[in-house]
């Protein structure tokens, strides 16, 4: 054991803060002579003191054996260690403190063996910084994974952000650190100092397990609660998965939330999430989305990256509010009936100093090769998704917001470059796999098991791939040889349909199957139809700008393509603002333009956009087969000379079949003669081309009667009114 007095070294080291096991040293210890010792380091301090905690009795003064503040002495006719306070003295006058060195660590055999293991997917429960209470005494406790470094200290507000003060106690065979630090609360302000494995002092590091950080341009975390909020969704719980099964109508309203509205008196400002609540919610609801996905809310340094470069990933951003507020924020979706999917980012991280690269001096979090752990299209670091301690901090960070926030789902970003080793790299740039090919099997592993954790733990809640290329099986089951997400957005369709609707008219029937070659692959995955955000930036202009014509058939086009949309096999989505065919293209660090509003046009589209979301809820044809070929057939796929489709969309046994007709050019048909299986009234259910929303008019009188006339492989026929630049939804009377 150690003497009362450690040796000089010893004594240098701690004020150096070199030491290997400051707990060791600093605290209350035994003696080899059975007395009881107590050490601290106070830098600044006149007098440090022993005070027992039970009687609140001065025992003796500590001798300071070191100027720079350590003070070391043995506390007469004491032999069994107890509880203490120290008293210090200094500039500052008298007060009593508690020394983060009396007390033990908190951590279990249980969680250090998970841990260790890269198993443990609720680690979040361990590291991160925790308001607790240990032998009584409240205060916060910390832990961080740096198992390269040779000192971690937690530094903030609360020790003048000197990282000799707490150093934290190392559990060696996990590489993890802790520490419990009395006295402090929520709204402390901390960083990690972390001297690495060759000795140099690192940059200051965020808590890559913080539940919130400090307002950009500052880059601390900060210590909050993440449980003070008393969920009332019960009702939304306990009936999530039959809202989000594949026979279910989805519609997703894409919102960033910086942007979707701002305060005229504060335009500079984004809302909070409680203001956003008040407003987003009933809007979401009057329009009838069943779903809000929000770009990455996970807090970011830079508004510019629009959350998918994010650094705290356990931490919504500070930007609209605390933690709670971001959950009440969920909590009133869920009131109204609305679900909540997050973009979610495990692809890749930015390369900030304060953050997740080279965290304790190695390449922890990121792959140390630069062919496999550098993104060259965003100048952003991959994980090393083949360490277990990174997919531990994944996976775990995917459960965490489907439990501590009740997100319903996650549509996980980029999931294309993380598939391929040699996705946006030139031969040369890449490193093939231990076969030879160009496929992450440890990225596949790891969206594999992510999956299987988040359906196996949270099975109400769905995932959603952002892939864009023709990689199989993306939303199948992982035993049928799939990765296992609920959905995978439909890049193809998105593109080609977008191209098509870009052409004149005149030329469109050139280019006829663009709008028809998603078909052919339309049910190999459960798709979502995506018209996200990444269509209306970078130049490419909004929704209505790509459209053709002059005004009025831009907007006609638009209006024609969004009823293609949701008649379409395929789940929705649409990015905030389209709804009401906004002109410019979007500005993230602009409210939306809703005066347009006040055109008669844009209210038009608005109108539509609300009546296509009832409709698709409304009807099971619509929905209940979105991902499953019986729901789908082709009237007439071949009519490239008047640029006009026809298709069935078909429910479940004893629901009402939907036939849709498009009509891509300017011009009306009358008496067109389209094929119908059923005989009797077929009722116009939907008109793109209807006054309200800024069409012509033309149309067919709210219903057709059929006649025993044989088309396209039906006994019966309809002779419609087709209106120009229009989609028509009809409905069998049964």
């Amino acid at each position: 054991m150690m003497s009362i007095v450690p040796s000089a070294e010893t004594i240098r080291a701690i004020v150096d803060g070199r030491a290997p096991d400051p707990f060791a040293v600093l605290g209350m210890h035994a003696t080899a002579d059975g007395r009881i010792v107590v050490r601290a380091f106070r830098p600044g301090a006149e007098a440090v003191g022993v005070v027992q905690t039970s009687t609140g009795r001065l025992l003796g003064w500590l001798p300071c054996v070191d100027d720079a503040g350590f003070f070391a002495g043995a506390l007469p006719r004491r032999k069994q260690r107890f509880d203490y306070r120290l008293r210090v003295r200094d500039a500052g006058g008298e007060r009593d403190v508690d020394d983060a060195f009396r007390f033990p660590s908190t951590f279990g055999e249980l969680d250090l063996h998970l841990l260790g293991e890269g198993r443990h997917w609720r680690a979040w429960e361990l590291l991160g910084a925790h308001v607790v209470e240990c032998g009584g005494v409240s205060g916060v406790r910390f832990g961080v994974w740096a198992p390269n470094a040779q000192r971690v200290s937690v530094v903030g507000d609360f020790n003048h952000w000197d990282g000799r003060l707490h150093p934290m106690r190392r559990h060696p065979g996990i590489g993890c650190w802790e520490i419990f630090v009395p006295g402090i609360g929520e709204g402390a302000v901390y960083k990690y100092e972390l001297v690495g494995a060759h000795g140099g002092l690192l940059p200051l590091k965020a808590d890559p397990f913080g539940f919130a950080g400090e307002l950009r341009p500052q880059t601390a975390s900060v210590v909050r609660r993440t449980d003070h909020h008393a969920w009332d969704d019960a009702e939304w719980m306990a009936g999530r998965t039959e809202r989000q099964r594949r026979d279910a109508p989805v519609s997703i309203y894409e919102v960033h939330l910086g942007s979707w509205r701002r305060s005229p008196e504060h335009p500079e400002r984004p809302l909070g999430y409680r203001d956003l609540a008040d407003a987003l919610v009933p809007y979401l609801l009057d329009m009838g989305f069943t779903h809000l996905e929000l770009l990455p809310v996970s807090e970011h340094p830079f508004d510019g990256s629009w959350g998918y470069q994010p650094l705290g990933l356990f931490a919504p951003t500070c930007r609209h509010g605390s933690p709670e507020d971001f959950q009440y924020l969920v909590e009133r979706c869920h009131r109204a009936g609305i679900g909540v999917i997050l973009d979610w980012v495990p692809a890749h991280f930015p390369s900030d100093a304060h953050g997740l690269a080279q965290f304790d001096g190695t390449n922890l979090y990121e792959h140390a090769d630069p062919r496999q752990g550098f993104h060259p299209d965003w100048n952003t670091l991959i994980y090393n998704f083949g360490r277990t301690e990174v997919v531990n901090f994944l996976v775990g960070n995917a459960l965490f917001w489907l439990e501590r926030y009740h997100i319903d789902g996650l549509r996980v970003d980029a999931v294309a470059s993380m598939l391929y080793l040699d996705y946006s790299r030139k031969a040369g740039e890449w490193v093939p796999n231990r076969y030879g090919g160009n496929q992450n099997l440890e990225a596949i592993e790891f969206l594999k098991c992510a999956n299987t954790e988040v359906y196996g733990q949270h099975p109400g809640c769905m995932t959603i791939a952002e892939e864009s290329t023709a990689w199989p099986a993306v939303s199948q089951p992982i035993e049928a040889g799939g990765l296992g997400f609920g959905y995978k957005w439909n890049m193809g369709w998105m593109h080609d349909t977008l191209a098509y609707m870009g052409r004149d008219p005149i030329y469109r029937s050139h280019h006829h199957h663009e709008m028809t070659f998603g078909l052919l692959y339309a049910f190999s995955e459960n798709f979502v139809l995506p018209l996200s955000h990444d269509e209306v930036v970078h130049g490419k202009g909004s929704l209505l700008a790509r459209m053709p014509g002059d005004t009025w058939q831009q907007f006609a086009n638009l209006r024609a393509y969004f009823g293609f949309m949701w008649a379409h096999p395929g789940k929705k989505l649409l990015f905030m603002g389209c709804e009401f065919a906004q002109g410019r293209e979007w500005n993230f660090e602009a409210s939306l333009d809703w005066h347009l509003l006040d055109s008669p046009w844009h209210a038009g589209v608005q109108r539509l956009v609300r009546d296509l979301n009832h409709l698709y809820r409304e009807l099971p044809a619509l929905h209940a087969l979105d991902c499953e070929p019986a729901g789908f057939a082709w009237v007439s796929a071949d009519n490239a000379a008047q640029s006009i489709y026809a298709w069935l969309r078909l429910g479940p046994d004893g629901s009402a079949p939907v036939l849709v007709v498009s009509n891509f050019t300017p011009n009306t048909h009358h008496g067109y003669r389209i094929g119908v299986p059923h005989a009797g009234r077929w009722r116009e259910r939907l008109n793109t081309d209807a006054a309200d929303y800024g069409g012509s008019g033309q149309g067919n009188g709210g219903g057709v009667h059929s006649e025993p006339e044989p088309m396209h492989g039906h006994p019966q026929s309809l002779a419609i009114t087709v209106p120009p630049l229009a989609t028509v939804v009809f409905v069998a009377d049964l």
